[in-house]
């Protein structure tokens, strides 16, 4: 098996309430799990390592400004299109369960545990 580009998918900002710690931890927790995913041998990316620096240089001035929104599920549907497959690991997050039923439309592959991940040797 050749290495594939895998979204990962979870919560972002769901259950935080806005709270900038809350937002971080869930980004530390979607970070560990591209980092698996990489030591499994495939390109991890996660939607907002591209849509908030994106958003950032059009203009947005926080998470959840008008600007942030206009790019952060946007980015995450074009990355899926050049995506192989999905993790979509544990916690609830509309975004992410979307990202999911967008990926089966594609007929890409979704894992939900890291061990379902092929290795790439």
């Amino acid at each position: 098996m050749n290495a594939q580009l895998i979204l990962i998918a979870g919560p972002y900002r769901s259950g935080t309430d806005g709270d900038p710690q809350r937002i971080a931890a869930n980004l530390h927790h979607l970070e560990q799990a591209a980092l698996e995913v990489y030591r499994r041998g495939h390109v991890p990316v996660i939607g907002e390592w591209l849509a908030l620096p994106l958003a950032a240089a059009a203009g947005s001035t926080q998470l959840g400004d008008a600007v942030s929104e206009a790019f952060l599920y946007p980015v995450a549907h074009r990355l899926i299109a050049q995506c192989q497959a999905i993790y979509r690991i544990e916690g609830a997050s509309t975004g992410a369960d979307n990202d999911v039923l967008l990926a089966n439309e594609r007929g890409l592959s979704v894992y939900y545990r890291l061990d379902d991940i092929p290795q790439v040797k």
